[in-house]
């Protein structure tokens, strides 16, 4: 019954011109919900969401906010669920908080290891709107998912088109790309980049040199755009710079650069991640797990999963065993689907 509604929906939603904004009115408890999860306080969310909607407040919105809260927390199977009561709520003239409801399903439905299910919301969502940028670049990755090499490459070309922001999207179409056997496709689109863009920032050009490989300019550029950089900026550079010194066999300055960084900014999950990963490669295991410690604590919702990886892998290599095998099951609870992890699990029980 919920799948076929959803469709009716999205049908509607193929046949209507959408309004610009939306008339819903949030109550307190749902603008309480979406302060929380900007928080990355995701239970506090839920109970934000789950009061709204025991109160009566608008229903569409307050699923659509438990949705969102619920892929913060990678739980992706009840994310959906709840983008489905929120399209069950919707009004009856579809519009554009409809088509952003489709699109976060659509994404869920990636997460979840469910690429035929975000594509067909994603084909109803650029038959109602041809240049949907963000749309055609996640048919994209979910098509390379599906190994449909061509239909990737269509979808990030028509992405690309109509983005607003092309070099940021051929970055991110070149990691696809590499991550998935395609590399050299995907330096097409940098060496494009660097041909076309006669503006580029030395810190974007930096980012285009370290993924074409050519560390020593990218080290150049990155140290120049460090230090012309203000102290809020800073934080991607120092992230780049230290994966390209540790590129150049000096993860021990990277490791530096890292920590003098977080002295100042101890708050950026990412950067104690790459520290944590310097620890590793210098046999500092026990110094590699309390830096993925500290980073855990600090609940970046975008970083979890790596963190608990990389922490398990630090017990293992500081001979904790059965701290790691642990750890792995927890892991294994929340992210099934890992097969790295799957692997991994299975070297552990044999030690």
């Amino acid at each position: 019954m919920k799948r076929n509604k959803r469709l009716l929906v999205l049908m509607f939603v193929l046949l209507t011109v959408f309004a610009v904004g939306c008339s819903h009115k949030e109550g307190e408890n749902v603008k309480n919900g979406f302060a929380a999860i900007e928080q990355a306080d995701y239970a506090g969310a839920l109970q934000c969401f789950e009061q709204a909607i025991v109160s009566g407040e608008d229903l569409e919105t307050a699923y659509r906010g438990m949705g969102m809260t619920y892929m913060g927390m990678a739980d992706y199977e009840n994310a959906i669920v709840s983008f489905e009561y929120a399209l069950d709520n919707a009004g009856i003239f579809a519009g554009d908080l409809e088509r952003d409801i489709n699109f976060y399903m659509a994404t869920a439905y990636y997460k979840n290891g469910q690429p035929e299910e975000a594509v067909t919301l994603l084909d109803a969502i650029i038959e109602s709107d041809k240049k949907n940028a963000d749309a055609y670049y996640l048919r994209g990755v979910a098509k390379i998912s599906m190994d449909d090499y061509e239909g990737c490459i269509y979808n990030f070309e028509k992405a690309m088109e109509y983005s607003k922001d092309s070099r940021s999207l051929k970055l991110d179409v070149y990691t696809v790309l590499a991550d998935n056997g395609y590399e050299e496709k995907g330096r097409g689109y940098l060496t494009q980049l660097l041909d076309e863009e006669k503006d580029l920032s030395e810190y974007e050009q930096g980012v285009i040199y370290f993924y074409l490989q050519d560390y020593e300019t990218a080290l150049s550029l990155l140290e120049n755009a460090r230090q012309a950089a203000k102290k809020d900026e800073k934080g991607e550079i120092i992230f780049m710079l230290g994966r390209t010194y540790e590129e150049l066999g000096d993860s021990n300055y990277a490791g530096v650069m890292y920590s003098e960084y977080l002295s100042d900014n101890p708050d950026d999950a990412t950067v104690y991640n790459q520290l944590g990963l310097c620890k590793l490669e210098a046999g500092e295991a026990q110094a590699a797990i309390e830096t993925f410690e500290t980073a855990l604590a600090l609940n970046d919702p975008t970083m979890m999963q790596t963190l608990k990886y990389n922490q398990i892998v630090a017990y293992e290599n500081a001979g904790e065993f059965a701290k790691a095998n642990a750890l792995m099951k927890e892991y294994l609870a929340a992210y099934p689907d890992d097969a790295d992890a799957q692997r991994e699990a299975q070297f552990l029980r044999t030690r």
